[in-house]
């Protein structure tokens, strides 16, 4: 899984990407900062089973903390995005094809209107973020649009001198260039009543529809509404919300979310990424310190309850792409060979059976299936058991 995190410039994006992976990333109040991807680990926070069964896990990958586990999952930041990208403006045609593989898009968006369309400074509150929101859309389509039509003229003929069909064509193509699966083509399909219609007689209307279906089950987008904690911010999330009911909007301050974090690594304070508060541990800290955990704690905190970084990377995966967490486990024993309880746990894809987590831990546990097992309720499970969130298997097989 890979979550990509997109906007225009100067929105607060690289300090996003360093709220959720604690990485060292350039950030600069001017646009193009980032030229090359920045990559990480992010993650995501989900309640462990270790209570369940009463005992204290000891994660191989990821951290447990007071019985929240949190697993980890790869984050691109790509260069921004200006208006004119698709037809190369900025950094664009990189900026796109650096996200071909990623699930999941989480804009980040300047809620004060504090940058215009190019991301330079403005006075806060005289853009309209909308915007964003209407811009960054339409570039990723109008360049899916372009490449699809270079390249479907070509698809056409093979599909006419093979006689595929439409689905099956379109599916290797697809996956390489978006990432896409075929349950998602064959649902952009039927939603633009082109499963039945050669590619070669597709209209550039239908083109176009097609590109916006693909667009939306490939690469759903999460709003990431930051820099909550300026003026004219609450306002115009509100507006958004009413004028994109369709689309997920979590207001934010990556700001506030990476003070915390860097705060608590240096066990200045306690703090949970996700967490409505967070404990003061060290007594001798510094005006400047004192002021600004307070500033979070009133205007972040208090007024939002979290600083929403966490909840929009947990919505991502767990709610848009609806993901599920599985851990191997044994009726005879928690443990691994070295003693360490529950040190695994795996984000399985919606739709995932008992035979798609055999082959995830080994391909010979999927080859030579014999069964699976609850280890929580101690069924036997056949192959095609549909797996939920925190299911726990034993898998039993032939070798």
């Amino acid at each position: 899984m890979l979550i990509g995190i997109v906007g225009k410039p100067n929105v607060g994006k690289t300090t996003f990407f360093r709220a959720l992976t604690l990485m060292d990333a350039e950030s600069a109040n001017y646009p193009f900062t980032t030229i090359d991807p920045n990559k990480g680990v992010g993650f995501v926070r989900n309640k462990c089973i270790d209570t369940f069964f009463n005992t204290q896990c000891n994660p191989r990958t990821g951290y447990c903390k007071n019985h929240i586990r949190y697993l980890p999952v790869d984050v691109i930041d790509v260069a921004g995005l200006v208006p004119g990208a698709s037809e190369g403006r900025g950094l664009g045609n990189k900026f796109l094809t650096d996200l071909n593989q990623a699930d999941v898009l989480i804009q980040v968006i300047d809620a004060s209107g504090s940058t215009d369309e190019e991301g330079k400074p403005v006075k806060a509150g005289s853009y309209n973020p909308s915007l964003e929101i209407k811009f960054l859309v339409e570039e990723i389509e109008k360049w899916l649009f372009d490449i699809f039509k270079r390249n479907f003229i070509k698809i056409g003929t093979v599909q006419r001198v093979q006689k595929i069909k439409t689905l099956r064509v379109l599916e290797e193509y697809l996956y390489s260039t978006l990432g896409s699966k075929e349950e998602e083509i064959l649902q952009a399909l039927k939603k633009s009543n082109l499963v039945d219609k050669n590619i070669a007689e597709w209209t550039d209307e239908e083109l176009l529809f097609f590109t916006k279906e693909i667009r939306k089950v490939s690469k759903p987008i999460v709003i990431a509404a930051n820099k909550i904690d300026l003026p004219f911010a609450k306002e115009n999330i509100e507006r958004m919300k009413e004028e994109f009911p369709e689309l997920t909007i979590i207001p934010c301050s990556a700001e506030s979310e990476y003070a915390l974090k860097a705060a608590e690594k240096a066990k200045i304070i306690e703090y949970l990424p996700g967490d409505s508060t967070f404990k003061i541990l060290k007594e001798d800290l510094s005006d400047k310190q004192k002021q600004a955990l307070e500033f979070i704690k009133t205007n972040i905190l208090e007024k939002y309850q979290e600083t929403g970084v966490q909840k929009i990377l947990d919505t991502s995966v767990f709610e848009v792409l609806k993901y599920i967490a599985v851990y191997p486990g044994g009726t005879k024993g928690l443990g691994d060979k070295d003693g360490n309880i529950l040190p695994d746990c795996f984000l399985m894809p919606p739709g995932s059976k008992a035979i798609d987590f055999a082959f995830k831990l080994h391909t010979d546990f999927g080859k030579n299936f014999i069964k699976a097992i609850d280890v929580k309720t101690k069924m036997l499970l056949g192959k095609d058991h549909p797996l939920k969130n925190n299911d726990c298997i034993e898998i039993v097989s032939g070798k």
